[in-house]
């Protein structure tokens, strides 16, 4: 989860071109034939252009009218996560395409500041359209490719996180501090199918902001605080018992969750902002700074979902996949920089030169992984 400090870290580390680029959109919106929905966030209201909309693919264009860094999203019952752009920044305008192809009442919400459950509205969406999935084969195996992806991930996490649990209560802090980086890699490359079950990301991750936003402070930051700052507290076996309980809750919905090609685009682009916004600038692990392992994490699953369209992209847009190849080798080459054995440098040690490399590389990919969605979209 991308806090607030984190992200207004961005001007800092000189990476806030990714916010810029990615997701930039030049379409002419025409509400009454259906085209793209406008969004008008400010720091105090949200305004959509229209409420209602045909089931099938929906952009939205989302501009910043006010003087917060804001977010967007498009939720399904129960805080389901259809769709999100995120670091909206003050004169920004993003696109979010996504596929919505049930009717039913669902919500918007503008986030100025990126924090909270925002300023909400229901969105109607009337009829039914056919899935991507069912109408195009190379799209239906691209999301059964990354759902196999998620679930063996999602395996690999539950088995490290019994043994980070096991180290933590069985007051082991060397070997807990080790299998700390360790566990968050599986995490990490399928945040964006845990974030879009709205309610548990904020018990897995969530820093110590979220009591700013009255919910208690559990998960794996809570203990990474524990076990490097405070020395373990009289409840952090419950936290540790909690987190195991979470992450197993995760391993269950994902393997349920029905992905749309979409999803996969935006997923690919969303854990670009999750390193642009939290690991370059070291907000993530705070307290062990061992935030080149996510870092490495969110590009793996980044990839990992590139590669699942990878037919689709080939097909329709050649060009673009040769530069991702191009771009993801780039920043490939700057991380194995700053390999140690089988991990990385801590935080602290990298000099502001290799944060300002780390941060062009990833600029230079967040461009056309910004693209990708639109060419999954046909547009």
């Amino acid at each position: 989860m991308i806090s607030t400090t984190a992200r207004a870290a961005l001007a800092g580390v000189g990476v806030a071109a990714l916010a810029v680029i990615a997701g930039c959109g030049t379409a002419t919106p025409d509400e009454e034939t259906g085209g793209a929905i406008t969004v008008a966030a400010s720091d105090d209201a949200c305004q959509i252009a229209r409420s209602e909309a045909k089931a099938g693919t929906l952009t939205f264009e989302v501009t910043n009218k006010g003087t917060r860094v804001t977010e967007f999203y498009l939720y399904a019952e129960g805080d389901r996560i259809m769709g999100e752009v995120e670091n909206v920044t003050p004169g920004l305008t993003r696109r979010l395409i996504v596929e919505v192809s049930e009717a039913g009442t669902y919500e918007t919400a503008c986030k100025p500041g990126m924090q909270g459950k925002g300023i909400r509205g229901d969105f109607t969406i009337t009829g039914d359209a056919k899935k991507a999935v069912d109408t195009d084969e190379k799209l239906a195996e691209a999301t059964k490719s990354y759902q196999r992806y998620v679930n063996s991930q999602s395996v690999a996490l539950v088995d490290k996180t019994k043994e980070f649990v096991a180290a933590v209560k069985g007051k082991k802090v060397d070997e807990a501090k080790a299998l700390f980086p360790v566990t968050r890699v599986y995490w990490e490359r399928i945040e964006p199918v845990a974030e879009s079950f709205g309610d548990i990301d904020p018990k897995i991750d969530g820093r110590e902001d979220v009591i700013e936003e009255g919910m208690a402070f559990t998960g794996f930051h809570r203990l990474e605080k524990d076990l490097w700052t405070t020395g373990l507290q009289p409840d952090s076996d419950a936290i540790a018992d909690q987190l195991l309980s979470d992450i197993e809750d995760l391993a269950n919905r994902a393997k349920t969750v029905e992905l749309t090609p979409l999803q996969l685009a935006n997923g690919a682009k969303e854990l670009l902002d999750e390193v642009a916004t939290g690991k370059i600038t070291g907000e993530e692990d705070r307290y062990s700074h061992t935030d080149l392992w996510d870092f490495r994490s969110n590009v793996d699953g980044s990839q990992a979902a590139i590669a699942s369209l990878r037919p689709v992209i080939e097909e329709r847009a050649p060009d673009l996949l040769a530069t991702l190849d191009e771009k993801f080798a780039a920043v490939d080459a700057v991380l194995e920089k700053h390999r140690v054995g089988d991990g990385f440098k801590l935080y602290p040690e990298l000099t502001e030169a290799d944060i300002k490399e780390m941060a062009e590389a990833v600029d230079a990919l967040g461009e056309p992984i910004s693209q990708v969605a639109e060419v999954v979209a046909g547009q």
